[in-house]
């Protein structure tokens, strides 16, 4: 049920993505405990222009290779959590060589009231999820 963000620059390419989309999945799945079709993922590109991550006052600089993960989901534990940033990085970085400064994640959560998966309709107040 997580709804994952992912804002990259534009000079990503299409298996690329792709690849990125299944890893951050793939861990959604291992540390969230979700079902495996249960998969919502976005994708916005950007010029250089239309993202600015500095370093929080950390220390280091970020490259174009940045790559942004918004998590919107019900309330996970803090072990969840960190394990989903560990285990995302380590594969990102294993498969597709992302720096450590090159990862930004955030997670939002909200509560069952907060989706509509089709017709208007609260499927989990329902009870039909």
């Amino acid at each position: 049920m997580p709804l994952i963000k992912v804002d990259v620059f534009k000079k990503r390419k299409q298996e690329e993505i792709k690849k990125l989309l299944d890893i951050i999945h793939e861990n959604v799945v291992k540390s969230f405990r979700v079902p495996e079709n249960d998969r919502y993922q976005i994708v916005n590109t950007h010029e250089p222009y239309e993202m600015i991550l500095k370093d929080t006052g950390l220390g280091f600089t970020r490259t174009d290779d940045v790559v942004v993960i918004q998590v919107i989901s019900k309330k996970r534990s803090e072990e969840a959590k960190v394990s989903f940033y560990k285990n995302v990085f380590n594969d990102l970085h294993a498969q597709l060589d992302l720096r450590k400064e090159d990862l930004l994640i955030s997670i939002v959560e909200n509560t069952s009231a907060d989706w509509s998966f089709k017709a208007g309709e609260a499927q989990f107040l329902t009870g039909e999820l």
